[in-house]
């Protein structure tokens, strides 16, 4: 059987990839292979689909012998939190991200809060194998209770995490993108005084990430130039990332935030040997001005397990991707955009600068373009030679083009397609390249399938 976890847990479009049957035995397999009584924590996104995956995973757990918590609609990062906090067992998230939703996904994390290692992954693996009986979708789906408690003090942690800095003064609009930060993000930044407008903040599953969010800033930026204000926030569906607007309609990518909060802890001397970790798609710009001012760039492949496992190598203290994922020691590397947006909020307040002049005295990124080759083929249920063939074209195309810029081409772990960074000095070399490259290796990829 072919792995069911990719880069981020377990992924697909619901009902083909993501059954009831498969979280049902996500959740017997989760609870018989754990040694620990305590009750497993579980919480999901607005997705339709969540209910139904959140009735088969607690039926599975039930029927392995142990107790479960119901957190409902929350942040991803509340999950990992709240196993720590509460010395629970491990934790369930049910949420596709940043995807559309028509996605869902169940992440994993252990009694540490931390997502699942590769070892854990295959015991899992092992244990759905040999559950080999398909489990019929129940005709009524039962309310679970939910525990509103648990929410608020993932909340207070947060607004902890300011260590008694407020926000007053500040107007800041939020998009969070219909997704789990319609929970508490208003609430949070309202109770520390900002001046809050909200934008895209029903609980509404079927326009989850739909033209919105962190992965679409339009709307969010058309807030901006209808309602002026400090500075936004854009959010994906879970809440676990973050990008951020000025009021200008400038663009605080991952990037950006790394840079910036890192220069802070780099001048407090906080900072680990003034090491960064990202990943390769990281801007040549911000690494480049990083080395500048005596810092050290690590880049991981892409991925947030694949920097927090660089971050616990190297002792670091911040890390993050572009995306705007970004990892911090504040609540133990748990990726949290609520928490980002909080910190790049507080430097502004504290160092009395607008959001706009903080930005201008970042880096200048890179002209960089990353397209996406859509594949009619789940590229992991290709057999190994034709994988191989695959991964030895991708390998190609990016020594033949690497001397005078910076090409990475990579599968994408949660979606069929594949992902094309192209980045140089020059923006017209950038736009020839990307098409050049992408319609080779599109042509390349086709013949090895047909």
């Amino acid at each position: 059987m072919q792995s069911i976890f990719g880069t981020d847990g377990i992924r697909g479009r619901f009902n083909e990839e993501i059954t009831y049957s498969l979280a049902y035995k996500v959740g017997y397999a989760l609870g018989s292979t754990l040694e620990n009584q305590n009750p497993i924590l579980i919480g999901r996104d607005t997705r339709i689909s969540g209910d139904i995956l959140l009735q088969a995973i607690t039926q599975g757990i039930n029927e392995s012998g142990k107790k479960f918590i119901n957190l409902g609609i929350c942040p991803t990062p509340a999950i990992p939190f709240l196993i720590k906090q509460e010395n629970l067992s491990s934790g369930i998230m049910i949420s596709a991200s940043h995807n559309p939703p028509e996605y869902n996904g169940i992440k994993i994390f252990d009694h540490n809060g931390q997502k699942i290692n590769k070892y854990f992954e295959n015991k899992i693996q092992k244990y759905i194998e040999e559950l080999n009986q398909n489990i019929s979708v129940p005709k009524k789906v039962i309310p679970l209770n939910t525990n509103k408690d648990l929410i608020d003090v993932y909340i207070k942690s947060l607004i902890q995490t300011m260590g008694g800095e407020n926000l007053s003064g500040l107007k800041i609009i939020l998009d969070t993108c219909y997704g789990s930060a319609t929970t508490c993000a208003k609430q949070i930044f309202q109770s520390l005084g900002a001046d809050v407008r909200v934008i895209n903040n029903s609980k509404n599953g079927l326009k989850i990430n739909m033209n919105c969010g962190s992965t679409n800033l339009e709307p969010l930026k058309k807030a901006l130039r209808e309602s002026p204000a400090d500075m936004g926030f854009s959010f994906d569906g879970d809440a676990d990332r973050v990008i951020g607007i000025d009021s200008k309609g400038h663009v605080l990518d991952g990037d950006h935030i790394l840079f910036l909060w890192g220069r802070e802890l780099m001048e407090q001397k906080i900072l680990t040997n003034n090491l960064l970790i990202s990943t390769q798609m990281a801007n040549l710009g911000f690494e480049k001005a990083w080395k500048k001012i005596g810092g050290i760039l690590y880049r991981t492949d892409v991925g947030d397990k694949y920097v927090h496992d660089a971050i616990t190598e190297n002792r670091a203290v911040l890390g993050g991707e572009q995306s705007g994922h970004i990892l911090s020691k504040i609540n133990n590397f748990s990726g949290d955009g609520i928490l980002t947006a909080l910190q790049i909020s507080k430097y502004c307040k504290k160092k009395k600068i607008n959001l706009n002049d903080w930005l201008k005295s970042s880096f200048e990124p890179y002209p960089q373009i990353l397209t996406n080759i859509n594949l009619d083929f789940d590229i992991n249920k290709l057999n190994r030679e034709t994988k191989i063939l695959i991964d030895q074209t991708i390998e190609f195309f990016q020594k033949i083009y690497s001397d005078n810029c910076r090409v990475y081409i990579r599968p994408s772990g949660t979606e069929p397609v594949i992902r094309v960074l192209v980045e140089a000095k020059n923006h017209k070399k950038v736009h020839s390249l990307s098409s050049e490259i992408t319609n080779k290796l599109f042509l390349e990829i086709d013949k090895i399938i047909r």
